[in-house]
C-alpha cells in the first residue's frame, strides 16, 4: 500500500546529520527557533564520527608563541593562496570558541597532567594547535553534539533522503525526499534550508567515505535549486589509506600516526620523504605526503601491492595505545595486525572535499536566499590542500554563525511563497524512478562512474585523461536512463542508489570540467601535462552547470597574515605529475 504525503512545517530545516548540521541546530534551538534535521544516515553513525585525530585551536595551552593569526597564516601558505582570506580568518579568530562550545558540553578532551587541553603537532602547522581525544576525536565531537541536541530535544528523522530542494523565484521554500525504510514522501515546508549533506569523495573507488555517504548530495540539490560550486576539482587524497581487505579500502589510518612520530617507508625500507620534503619529512602537508607516495608506487619503489609502509612500531606501546588505540583497533579488526609490531601497508585515498557549494564568507548563504551551506559542502576555507584538524573547527565556527544567520532570516521574513510546479516536479522525479525497470544495474554503473573518476581524476591528471574521462561520464549517464529501481521488503535503498548515481554523475562532471579548466599543478591539483603553477589562475573556478565555468577573484591577504607566511625552505624534490 502506498502511503500517504507527510507535510511537515518547520522554520529551518538542515539536510545533514553531521557535526556541522547538529552544530547549526543547536544553535537554532538556543535561540528557540523551530528546527528540524534530516539525514539519511543514523545521527550516531555520521561521517563526523570517523573524523580521527584532532580539531584546531591557537589554545597556546602547549606553545605560548601561538596565535589565531598564525593559524589563518598556515592555513593560507598551505592552501596555495586558494583559500578566501575572510573565510580564514573567521574560522581561526572564532577557533578558541568553538573549543569552548565543546568544553562546555562535556567534550572529553585530552588534557596534560595540569589539567590544560593537550594538543599535538599536526602535518604542516607551525605550532601544535591540535586538540584530541585520542585518536577518535570526531567520534567524541559528534557524541556531544547528539546529546546536546537531546537535551534541547531537537527532532532528528536520520532516515530521509532529500531529492530536492524546493524553490520559488529564487527564494527557497523547503524540500522533497521519501523515508528510507518505508518509502513514504515527505514535503518539508521550511522558511530556510541549511545544506550540511557532505562532500563528494565517494565517486573514488578508494575512498575514506562509505558507499552511502558523500556521493555528491550536495553538489547536486544545490545546483538544482540555484546554486554554483566552488573548485570541485580540489580534492585531499589522504596519504594513508588502507589496501585491503577490499570491501574496507581507502579506510583512513589517522595523520596521528604520523604526528606522533610514525614513519614511511617504500618497499626497500627507505624514508622516501626525504626525497620530496626533507625539512618535514612525514610532517609534511598531506598534498605532498600523498604525492610522494603515489610517485614511489609508480616509479616501481612501491610494495607488490601497490602501496608504502607506515611504521609506528617503534614507538612505546603505551604510547600507541593511549594515543592511537583507533588505528589499533582497526588494523586488528579488519588485518588481525598488529601495529606495535608491523608496519600498515597503506596508499592514497579520496578523502575531503577542499570545494563544494559556493557561499559568502560572512554568513555561508549561497545566493539562493534562505539557502545556507556548511561543513564539507561548503568551501572557501581549504584551497588546495587542507590542513589536518581543520574541518572538525570549520563545522563548530560556521555551524554556530549559520544558526545566527538563519535564525536572523527567518526573522526577516514577510511571508512564505510556495510553488505548486516546483513541487510536482520534486513529486514526478520520485514517480519516474519508482516505475524505472530497465536492465541496467544502478549500482553497476555507480562502480562504472567510480572506476572512471579513480583511472582518469585521480592523484595525478592530464588533458588526455580526463577528455576521456568526460567520454566514459557520458556513457555512464546515457546507460543510466535505462536503470531498474526496486525496492524491497527491506526497504527502498534502490532508489536511494540511483538517486546517489545521479548525485555522483554531476559531482563527477564538475570536478572534471573544473579540472580540464585548471591548467597548472598547484597543491591536491596535478597536471602532468602542466607541472608548473599559473599565477594568472590564483582563482577560484565556480561551475555553474555543464559547460559553465567562471573565474573568481580571490581577495587580498590581510598584511598582519601575509608577513607570518613562512616560505617553505626545503627543496621539495621531483615528484611525478
Amino acid at each position: 500500500m502506498t502511503l500517504p504525503e507527510q507535510q511537515i512545517a518547520t522554520s529551518v530545516l538542515v539536510i545533514g546529520t553531521g557535526g556541522s548540521g547538529l552544530r547549526a541546530a543547536i544553535e537554532l534551538a538556543e535561540r528557540g527557533v523551530d528546527v528540524l534535521v534530516v539525514g539519511k544516515r543514523p545521527k550516531a553513525d555520521a561521517h563526523t564520527s570517523l573524523a580521527a585525530g584532532g580539531i584546531n585551536a591557537a589554545l597556546s595551552t602547549m606553545d605560548g608563541e601561538d596565535s589565531w593569526q598564525q593559524h589563518a597564516a598556515d592555513t593560507l601558505k598551505e592552501s596555495y593562496l586558494l583559500a578566501h582570506p575572510e573565510t580564514v580568518r573567521i574560522v581561526a579568530e572564532n577557533a578558541e570558541r568553538g573549543i569552548a562550545d565543546l568544553e562546555r558540553w562535556g567534550m572529553p578532551f585530552a588534557r596534560e597532567a595540569d589539567g590544560r587541553i593537550s594538543q599535538r603537532f599536526f602535518g604542516a602547522h607551525t605550532y601544535r594547535r591540535t586538540a584530541f581525544a585520542g585518536d577518535y576525536t570526531g567520534l567524541e565531537i559528534q557524541r556531544t553534539l547528539v546529546n546536546r541536541a537531546a537535551q534541547l530535544e531537537v527532532p532528528v528523522l536520520d532516515s530521509v533522503y532529500v531529492t530536492r530542494i524546493l524553490v520559488r523565484d529564487n527564494v527557497v521554500f523547503g524540500a522533497y525526499g521519501f523515508d528510507l525504510d518505508t518509502g513514504r514522501r515527505y514535503v518539508i515546508h521550511a522558511d530556510a534550508v541549511i545544506l550540511a549533506a557532505g562532500g563528494h569523495t565517494r565517486i573514488w573507488r578508494r575512498t575514506s567515505s562509505r558507499r552511502d555517504e558523500n556521493t555528491g548530495d550536495s553538489f547536486r540539490l544545490a545546483v538544482l535549486a540555484g546554486g554554483r560550486i566552488r573548485e570541485p576539482e580540489l580534492v585531499q587524497f589522504h596519504p594513508s589509506g588502507l589496501i585491503d581487505p577490499e570491501n574496507a579500502a581507502g579506510t583512513l589510518v589517522s595523520e596521528a600516526a604520523r604526528g606522533e612520530g610514525g614513519l614511511l617507508r617504500n618497499a626497500s625500507g627507505e624514508r622516501f620523504m626525504v626525497r620530496y620534503d626533507p625539512k618535514r619529512m612525514e610532517l609534511s602537508t598531506r598534498d605532498r605526503v600523498a604525492l610522494a607516495a603515489y610517485t614511489e608506487i609508480k616509479e616501481g619503489r612501491g610494495t607488490p601491492r601497490g602501496g608504502v609502509w607506515l611504521d609506528v612500531s617503534h614507538l612505546p606501546r603505551e604510547t600507541i595505545m593511549r594515543r592511537l588505540p583507533r588505528v589499533y583497533q582497526t588494523l586488528l579488526e579488519l588485518q588481525m595486525l598488529d601495529i606495535t609490531r608491523e608496519p600498515i601497508e597503506i596508499a592514497p585515498t579520496a578523502h575531503y572535499s577542499m570545494g563544494g557549494v559556493w557561499v559568502r564568507s560572512e554568513d555561508h548563504g549561497t545566493g539562493v536566499d534562505g539557502l545556507y551551506a556548511i561543513g564539507e559542502a561548503a568551501s572557501g576555507l581549504h584551497g588546495a590542500n587542507r590542513l589536518g584538524g581543520n574541518s572538525l573547527i570549520e563545522l563548530l565556527v560556521y555551524g554556530r554563525i549559520v544558526g545566527e544567520a538563519t535564525a536572523a532570516y527567518t526573522r526577516g521574513l514577510q511571508a512564505q511563497h510556495r510553488s505548486p510546479a516546483a513541487l510536482a516536479e520534486a513529486r514526478g522525479e520520485v514517480d519516474e524512478l519508482l516505475a524505472a525497470d530497465g536492465p541496467e544495474n544502478v549500482r553497476a554503473l555507480q562502480r562504472a562512474l567510480r572506476d572512471t573518476m579513480t583511472e582518469h581524476a585521480g592523484v595525478a591528471r592530464d588533458e588526455t585523461g580526463l577528455r576521456k574521462g568526460l567520454s566514459e561520464l557520458d556513457e555512464v549517464e546515457e546507460r543510466s536512463k535505462s536503470v531498474g529501481v526496486h525496492p524491497d521488503i527491506a526497504g527502498f535503498q534502490d532508489l536511494a542508489h540511483a538517486f546517489d548515481l545521479k548525485a555522483s554523475a554531476l559531482a563527477a562532471r564538475a570536478t572534471l570540467e573544473a579540472a580540464l579548466e585548471r591548467r597548472e599543478t598547484r597543491g591536491c591539483h596535478n597536471r602532468s601535462d602542466h607541472p608548473e603553477s599559473d599565477p594568472s589562475l590564483r582563482v577560484n573556478l565556480v561551475w555553474a552547470g555543464p559547460g559553465r565555468i567562471d573565474r573568481e577573484e580571490i581577495p587580498s591577504i590581510p598584511g598582519d597574515i601575509a608577513s607570518l607566511m613562512r616560505e617553505v625552505s626545503a627543496d621539495p624534490g621531483k615528484l611525478v605529475e
